[in-house]
Protein backbone atom coordinates (compact mmCIF):
# COMPACT_ATOMS: atom_id res chain seq x y z
CA UNK A 1 0.00 0.00 0.00
CA UNK A 2 1.61 3.17 -0.91
CA UNK A 3 1.71 5.63 2.15
CA UNK A 4 0.14 9.01 2.16
CA UNK A 5 2.09 11.12 4.20
CA UNK A 6 1.26 14.64 5.53
CA UNK A 7 0.99 17.27 3.43
CA UNK A 8 2.13 20.05 5.81
CA UNK A 9 5.65 21.30 5.49
CA UNK A 10 7.05 20.39 8.72
CA UNK A 11 5.87 16.77 8.06
CA UNK A 12 8.19 16.20 4.58
CA UNK A 13 9.26 12.24 4.75
CA UNK A 14 12.86 11.80 4.86
CA UNK A 15 15.59 9.36 5.75
CA UNK A 16 18.77 11.19 5.36
CA UNK A 17 19.28 14.41 6.84
CA UNK A 18 21.53 17.40 5.13
CA UNK A 19 24.69 15.58 6.68
CA UNK A 20 24.31 12.07 5.29
CA UNK A 21 22.94 10.30 8.89
CA UNK A 22 20.45 8.10 8.57
CA UNK A 23 17.61 9.47 10.65
CA UNK A 24 15.31 6.83 10.00
CA UNK A 25 17.70 3.59 9.57
CA UNK A 26 14.38 1.36 9.76
CA UNK A 27 13.69 3.35 6.81
CA UNK A 28 17.06 2.88 4.78
CA UNK A 29 15.77 0.74 1.10
CA UNK A 30 17.93 -2.06 0.43
CA UNK A 31 19.59 -0.86 -2.83
CA UNK A 32 22.85 -2.40 -3.77
CA UNK A 33 26.12 -1.04 -3.64
CA UNK A 34 26.46 -0.90 -7.44
CA UNK A 35 23.12 0.50 -7.49
CA UNK A 36 23.92 3.56 -4.71
CA UNK A 37 27.31 4.12 -6.22
CA UNK A 38 25.40 4.31 -10.10
CA UNK A 39 23.21 6.85 -8.49
CA UNK A 40 25.95 9.16 -7.19
CA UNK A 41 27.98 8.68 -10.28
CA UNK A 42 25.57 9.62 -12.41
CA UNK A 43 24.61 12.79 -10.13
CA UNK A 44 28.32 14.15 -9.69
CA UNK A 45 28.66 13.56 -13.55
CA UNK A 46 24.99 15.53 -14.41
CA UNK A 47 26.79 18.34 -11.42
CA UNK A 48 29.78 18.79 -13.91
CA UNK A 49 28.08 18.46 -17.56
CA UNK A 50 25.62 20.98 -15.94
CA UNK A 51 28.44 23.39 -14.31
CA UNK A 52 30.37 22.87 -18.22
CA UNK A 53 27.09 23.65 -19.98
CA UNK A 54 26.36 26.99 -18.28
CA UNK A 55 30.36 28.32 -19.55
CA UNK A 56 29.82 26.97 -23.21
CA UNK A 57 26.43 29.45 -23.91
CA UNK A 58 27.93 32.11 -21.64
CA UNK A 59 30.97 31.70 -24.21
CA UNK A 60 28.38 31.53 -27.28
CA UNK A 61 29.08 28.18 -27.44
CA UNK A 62 25.72 26.74 -27.02
CA UNK A 63 21.83 27.92 -27.04
CA UNK A 64 19.76 28.33 -24.13
CA UNK A 65 20.08 25.65 -21.74
CA UNK A 66 18.28 25.40 -18.18
CA UNK A 67 20.44 23.87 -15.25
CA UNK A 68 19.48 21.21 -12.82
CA UNK A 69 22.11 22.13 -9.94
CA UNK A 70 20.09 20.96 -6.58
CA UNK A 71 17.62 18.46 -8.45
CA UNK A 72 20.03 15.75 -8.88
CA UNK A 73 18.64 14.28 -5.72
CA UNK A 74 15.51 13.94 -6.68
CA UNK A 75 16.01 13.17 -10.22
CA UNK A 76 18.78 10.30 -9.08
CA UNK A 77 16.12 8.94 -6.73
CA UNK A 78 13.28 8.83 -9.06
CA UNK A 79 15.69 7.42 -11.84
CA UNK A 80 16.89 4.50 -9.71
CA UNK A 81 13.36 3.20 -8.75
CA UNK A 82 12.24 2.62 -12.48
CA UNK A 83 12.46 -0.42 -14.42
CA UNK A 84 14.05 -0.38 -17.82
CA UNK A 85 10.67 -1.35 -19.18
CA UNK A 86 8.88 1.91 -17.68
CA UNK A 87 8.18 4.74 -19.62
CA UNK A 88 9.50 8.52 -18.52
CA UNK A 89 7.66 11.79 -19.99
CA UNK A 90 10.17 14.77 -18.82
CA UNK A 91 9.97 18.52 -18.66
CA UNK A 92 13.48 20.05 -19.61
CA UNK A 93 15.06 20.16 -16.55
CA UNK A 94 15.66 16.20 -16.28
CA UNK A 95 19.18 15.73 -16.87
CA UNK A 96 20.16 12.81 -13.98
CA UNK A 97 16.84 11.20 -15.12
CA UNK A 98 18.34 11.00 -18.92
CA UNK A 99 21.53 10.23 -18.27
CA UNK A 100 20.47 7.24 -15.98
CA UNK A 101 18.54 6.13 -17.90
CA UNK A 102 21.06 5.27 -20.72
CA UNK A 103 20.72 8.35 -22.85
CA UNK A 104 24.26 10.05 -24.11
CA UNK A 105 25.48 13.07 -22.84
CA UNK A 106 26.33 13.91 -26.24
CA UNK A 107 22.77 13.75 -27.65
CA UNK A 108 21.87 15.76 -24.76
CA UNK A 109 24.19 18.41 -25.61
CA UNK A 110 23.09 18.11 -28.89
CA UNK A 111 19.70 19.25 -28.34
CA UNK A 112 20.92 22.23 -26.09
CA UNK A 113 23.31 22.83 -29.09
CA UNK A 114 19.89 23.07 -31.48
CA UNK A 115 21.03 19.85 -33.35
CA UNK A 116 17.80 17.74 -34.70
CA UNK A 117 19.86 14.79 -33.77
CA UNK A 118 19.85 15.43 -29.79
CA UNK A 119 15.84 14.37 -29.51
CA UNK A 120 16.83 10.68 -30.91
CA UNK A 121 16.98 8.20 -28.13
CA UNK A 122 19.22 4.92 -27.99
CA UNK A 123 17.32 2.17 -28.69
CA UNK A 124 15.47 0.53 -25.92
CA UNK A 125 15.51 3.69 -23.93
CA UNK A 126 11.65 4.68 -22.82
CA UNK A 127 12.58 8.09 -22.12
CA UNK A 128 10.38 10.78 -24.61
CA UNK A 129 12.39 13.46 -26.18
CA UNK A 130 12.54 16.93 -24.25
CA UNK A 131 8.96 18.54 -23.57
CA UNK A 132 9.44 22.41 -22.93
CA UNK A 133 5.22 23.26 -23.53
CA UNK A 134 4.59 23.24 -19.81
CA UNK A 135 2.54 20.60 -18.18
CA UNK A 136 1.63 18.83 -21.22
CA UNK A 137 3.88 15.47 -20.23
CA UNK A 138 1.05 15.05 -17.46
CA UNK A 139 -1.13 14.49 -20.70
CA UNK A 140 1.23 12.42 -22.40
CA UNK A 141 2.07 10.36 -19.69
CA UNK A 142 -1.57 9.66 -19.11
CA UNK A 143 -2.03 8.28 -22.84
CA UNK A 144 1.42 6.11 -22.47
CA UNK A 145 -0.37 4.24 -19.79
CA UNK A 146 -3.85 4.24 -21.02
CA UNK A 147 -1.94 2.04 -24.08
CA UNK A 148 0.08 0.23 -21.72
CA UNK A 149 -3.30 -0.69 -19.67
CA UNK A 150 -5.15 -1.30 -23.41
CA UNK A 151 -2.26 -3.40 -24.57
CA UNK A 152 -1.82 -5.63 -20.81
CA UNK A 153 1.61 -4.73 -20.21
CA UNK A 154 3.04 -4.11 -16.17
CA UNK A 155 4.57 -0.76 -17.56
CA UNK A 156 4.42 1.88 -15.63
CA UNK A 157 4.63 5.65 -16.70
CA UNK A 158 6.25 8.13 -14.58
CA UNK A 159 6.32 11.81 -15.38
CA UNK A 160 7.88 15.04 -14.04
CA UNK A 161 7.05 18.64 -14.02
CA UNK A 162 7.87 21.66 -12.12
CA UNK A 163 5.79 23.30 -9.07
CA UNK A 164 5.34 26.20 -11.66
CA UNK A 165 3.76 23.49 -14.09
CA UNK A 166 1.54 22.38 -11.31
CA UNK A 167 -0.67 25.94 -12.42
CA UNK A 168 -1.36 24.57 -16.26
CA UNK A 169 -4.64 22.79 -16.96
CA UNK A 170 -2.75 20.08 -18.79
CA UNK A 171 -1.52 19.18 -15.16
CA UNK A 172 -5.02 18.86 -13.83
CA UNK A 173 -6.45 17.43 -17.31
CA UNK A 174 -4.03 14.39 -17.50
CA UNK A 175 -3.95 13.77 -13.74
CA UNK A 176 -7.67 13.15 -13.69
CA UNK A 177 -7.52 11.65 -16.39
CA UNK A 178 -5.16 8.88 -14.93
CA UNK A 179 -7.09 9.09 -11.73
CA UNK A 180 -10.36 8.36 -13.29
CA UNK A 181 -9.06 5.22 -15.19
CA UNK A 182 -6.52 4.02 -12.55
CA UNK A 183 -3.61 3.83 -15.08
CA UNK A 184 -0.55 3.09 -14.15
CA UNK A 185 1.04 7.06 -13.96
CA UNK A 186 3.30 8.46 -10.83
CA UNK A 187 3.94 12.48 -10.96
CA UNK A 188 6.43 13.53 -9.32
CA UNK A 189 6.47 17.85 -8.87
CA UNK A 190 9.85 18.98 -8.58
CA UNK A 191 9.04 22.29 -6.61
CA UNK A 192 12.50 24.34 -6.64
CA UNK A 193 10.60 26.56 -5.06
CA UNK A 194 10.30 29.02 -8.19
CA UNK A 195 8.33 29.10 -11.49
CA UNK A 196 10.81 31.27 -13.51
CA UNK A 197 11.18 34.10 -11.04
CA UNK A 198 7.27 33.60 -9.10
CA UNK A 199 8.16 32.11 -5.49
CA UNK A 200 5.64 29.28 -4.42
CA UNK A 201 3.68 31.13 -2.15
CA UNK A 202 2.43 33.36 -5.03
CA UNK A 203 1.37 30.53 -7.24
CA UNK A 204 -0.45 28.36 -5.17
CA UNK A 205 -3.04 29.37 -2.13
CA UNK A 206 -2.35 25.87 -0.89
CA UNK A 207 -0.14 24.81 1.76
CA UNK A 208 1.76 22.04 -0.58
CA UNK A 209 1.57 20.53 -4.12
CA UNK A 210 1.50 17.06 -2.66
CA UNK A 211 -2.12 17.53 -1.27
CA UNK A 212 -3.28 18.44 -4.80
CA UNK A 213 -3.55 14.68 -4.63
CA UNK A 214 -6.75 14.70 -2.64
CA UNK A 215 -8.81 16.30 -5.39
CA UNK A 216 -8.06 13.51 -7.93
CA UNK A 217 -8.67 10.79 -5.33
CA UNK A 218 -5.24 9.46 -5.43
CA UNK A 219 -2.03 8.72 -2.66
CA UNK A 220 0.49 11.65 -2.18
CA UNK A 221 3.18 11.95 -0.42
CA UNK A 222 5.47 15.43 0.60
CA UNK A 223 9.17 13.68 0.50
CA UNK A 224 12.78 15.76 0.90
CA UNK A 225 13.77 15.99 -2.74
CA UNK A 226 17.62 16.16 -1.38
CA UNK A 227 17.13 13.44 0.16
CA UNK A 228 18.21 10.64 -2.88
CA UNK A 229 16.90 7.64 -0.96
CA UNK A 230 13.54 8.73 0.33
CA UNK A 231 12.49 9.86 -2.73
CA UNK A 232 14.02 6.57 -4.00
CA UNK A 233 11.71 4.21 -1.60
CA UNK A 234 8.56 6.91 -2.37
CA UNK A 235 8.96 6.29 -6.20
CA UNK A 236 9.68 2.86 -6.06
CA UNK A 237 6.65 2.58 -3.59
CA UNK A 238 4.42 4.04 -5.68
CA UNK A 239 5.58 2.53 -8.97
CA UNK A 240 5.17 -1.54 -7.44
CA UNK A 241 1.54 0.21 -6.55
CA UNK A 242 0.58 1.28 -9.85
CA UNK A 243 2.24 -2.10 -11.45
CA UNK A 244 -0.12 -3.93 -9.29
CA UNK A 245 -3.15 -2.14 -10.93
CA UNK A 246 -3.94 0.42 -8.20
CA UNK A 247 -3.29 3.56 -10.07
CA UNK A 248 -2.01 7.17 -9.90
CA UNK A 249 -0.11 8.47 -7.13
CA UNK A 250 1.71 12.09 -6.95
CA UNK A 251 4.72 13.13 -4.98
CA UNK A 252 6.21 16.09 -4.11
CA UNK A 253 9.51 16.55 -3.75
CA UNK A 254 10.71 19.64 -1.96
CA UNK A 255 13.70 21.05 -3.27
CA UNK A 256 15.90 23.78 -4.34
CA UNK A 257 16.78 25.22 -8.11
CA UNK A 258 20.50 26.65 -6.88
CA UNK A 259 20.88 28.26 -9.94
CA UNK A 260 19.02 30.14 -12.76
CA UNK A 261 15.80 28.92 -14.15
CA UNK A 262 17.81 29.39 -17.50
CA UNK A 263 20.87 30.90 -19.26
CA UNK A 264 18.74 33.85 -19.83
CA UNK A 265 17.35 34.14 -16.13
CA UNK A 266 19.76 36.28 -13.16
CA UNK A 267 17.58 34.90 -10.00
CA UNK A 268 19.82 37.44 -7.69
CA UNK A 269 16.83 39.72 -8.64
CA UNK A 270 14.14 37.85 -7.13
CA UNK A 271 16.16 35.72 -4.35
CA UNK A 272 18.39 36.61 -1.53
CA UNK A 273 21.67 35.55 -1.18
CA UNK A 274 20.94 34.26 2.49
CA UNK A 275 18.75 32.13 0.91
CA UNK A 276 20.81 30.81 -1.61
CA UNK A 277 23.47 29.35 1.00
CA UNK A 278 21.02 27.98 3.18
CA UNK A 279 19.60 25.81 1.06
CA UNK A 280 23.12 25.16 -0.46
CA UNK A 281 23.97 23.48 3.12
CA UNK A 282 21.11 21.01 1.80
CA UNK A 283 23.03 20.14 -1.05
CA UNK A 284 21.46 16.24 -2.40
CA UNK A 285 25.40 15.58 -3.62
CA UNK A 286 27.14 16.82 -0.49
CA UNK A 287 24.33 14.22 1.25
CA UNK A 288 24.56 11.56 -0.45
CA UNK A 289 28.08 11.41 -0.73
CA UNK A 290 28.61 11.81 2.84
CA UNK A 291 26.40 8.83 3.45
CA UNK A 292 28.43 6.64 1.09
CA UNK A 293 31.64 7.24 2.55
CA UNK A 294 30.42 5.99 6.01
CA UNK A 295 29.12 2.94 4.31
CA UNK A 296 32.52 2.60 3.32
CA UNK A 297 31.09 2.54 -0.59
CA UNK A 298 33.09 5.82 -1.37
CA UNK A 299 35.86 7.82 -0.70
CA UNK A 300 37.55 11.57 -1.60
CA UNK A 301 40.43 9.65 -3.07
CA UNK A 302 37.60 7.97 -5.71
CA UNK A 303 36.31 11.37 -6.05
CA UNK A 304 38.99 12.85 -6.90
CA UNK A 305 39.76 9.92 -9.74
CA UNK A 306 36.39 10.10 -10.84
CA UNK A 307 36.50 13.64 -11.57
CA UNK A 308 39.29 13.95 -13.54
CA UNK A 309 37.65 11.20 -15.49
CA UNK A 310 34.44 13.06 -16.15
CA UNK A 311 36.05 16.44 -16.71
CA UNK A 312 38.03 14.70 -19.87
CA UNK A 313 34.98 12.92 -20.88
CA UNK A 314 32.70 16.35 -20.99
CA UNK A 315 35.28 18.11 -22.87
CA UNK A 316 35.85 15.60 -25.35
CA UNK A 317 32.22 15.06 -25.83
CA UNK A 318 31.54 18.76 -26.50
CA UNK A 319 33.78 18.90 -28.93
CA UNK A 320 32.21 16.48 -31.13
CA UNK A 321 28.77 18.18 -30.71
CA UNK A 322 30.86 21.66 -32.03
CA UNK A 323 32.41 19.42 -34.73
CA UNK A 324 28.65 18.27 -35.71
CA UNK A 325 27.56 21.60 -35.66
CA UNK A 326 23.67 22.66 -35.80
CA UNK A 327 22.91 21.64 -39.55
CA UNK A 328 20.53 18.44 -40.44
CA UNK A 329 19.47 16.96 -43.33
CA UNK A 330 15.77 18.79 -43.87
CA UNK A 331 14.04 15.27 -43.53
CA UNK A 332 15.57 14.74 -39.88
CA UNK A 333 13.26 17.15 -38.95
CA UNK A 334 9.99 15.25 -40.07
CA UNK A 335 10.86 11.80 -39.97
CA UNK A 336 11.26 11.05 -36.18
CA UNK A 337 7.50 12.97 -35.38
CA UNK A 338 6.01 9.27 -36.18
CA UNK A 339 7.62 5.40 -36.60
CA UNK A 340 6.87 6.50 -40.00
CA UNK A 341 5.87 9.56 -41.63
CA UNK A 342 2.29 10.40 -42.53
CA UNK A 343 0.88 11.48 -45.79
CA UNK A 344 0.90 15.29 -43.85
CA UNK A 345 3.88 15.06 -43.06
CA UNK A 346 5.16 14.27 -46.58
CA UNK A 347 3.09 17.01 -47.60
CA UNK A 348 4.73 19.68 -45.73
CA UNK A 349 8.66 18.55 -46.50
CA UNK A 350 8.22 18.08 -49.94
CA UNK A 351 6.46 21.90 -49.79
CA UNK A 352 9.25 22.85 -47.76
CA UNK A 353 11.56 21.21 -50.06
CA UNK A 354 9.78 23.64 -53.43
CA UNK A 355 10.48 26.82 -50.90
CA UNK A 356 13.86 26.48 -50.92
CA UNK A 357 14.72 25.60 -53.92
CA UNK A 358 13.22 29.08 -54.87
CA UNK A 359 14.50 30.97 -52.75
CA UNK A 360 18.44 29.59 -53.25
Amino acid sequence: MFKTYSAKKDKVYQILDEKGNLVLPEEEPKITKETLLKMYQTALFARRADIKALQYQRQGRMLTYAPNIGQEGVQIGTAAAMEEKDWFSPMYRDLSIQLYRGESLENIYLYWYGNERGSLKPKGVKNLPVNVIIGSQTNIAAGLAMASKIRQTDEVTVFTVGDGGTSHGEFYEGLNFAAVFDLPVVGVIQNNQYAISTPTNKATKAETFAQKGVAFGIPYALVDGNDPLAVYKTVKTAIERARKGEGASLIEAYTYRMGPHTTSDDPSIYRTKEEEASWAKKDPLIRFKNYLIKKGYWSEKEEESYLETIEKEIGETFQKVESYGAKVELKEIFEHTFAAMTPELKSQMEEHEEFLKEVK
